[in-house]
């Protein structure tokens, strides 16, 4: 009985507040209504989030600011906020710097690194630039000696002349 008795006592607070809230001018909305113009989301987009990237000159200054603000109490804090970063931010860029890695600290590409030459695929580029134009010179001493041929049984015959006496 005593278990009935406080269900009853809490669903009877529940409903005094629901009339309560009724009284107090609050409107609630029957369900299905439609919303009114004051509660429409805004319709901007927001842009997407981007990653930050954090150069080497930037990192230094500011693990040189944390070391000095370390002697306030505090001054860690207010210099994380004040740059919106994150303790985790310092804890990585401490250890980087006592590597010693310079370039640990310049920031990097995310990602797979490209497997690609960049020099390979020029040598491939001109390796064929070079076959064809092989091939067009063939074609073309071909078409010269068909006009010889041509011009001879014409009777009019065309003098072999070696490009390199031309010059």
């Amino acid at each position: 009985m005593g278990l009935f008795f406080l269900l009853g006592v809490r669903l009877a607070r529940n409903g005094a507040k629901a009339r309560e809230a009724s009284l107090s001018g609050v409107e609630r909305q029957p369900t299905g209504a439609v919303p009114t113009s004051a509660s429409h989301p805004d319709p901007e987009v927001v842009a997407k989030a981007k990653r930050r990237t954090f150069t080497a000159e930037y990192k230094q200054r500011i693990l040189q600011e944390a070391d000095s603000a370390a002697a306030t109490p505090g001054g860690v804090g207010a210099l994380l906020r004040r740059e919106g970063l994150y303790s985790s931010h310092l804890v990585s860029w401490r250890r980087e710097r006592s590597q010693g890695i310079q370039e640990a600290l310049a920031p990097r590409k995310r990602g797979r690194k490209s497997q690609r030459n960049p020099l390979e695929e020029e040598n491939q580029k001109l390796r064929r630039q070079n076959a064809r134009l092989t091939e067009d010179l063939r074609k073309a001493n071909i078409i010269i000696e068909v006009q010889k041929k041509v011009a001879a049984l014409l009777g009019n015959p065309i003098p072999d002349v070696d490009p390199e006496e031309k010059s």
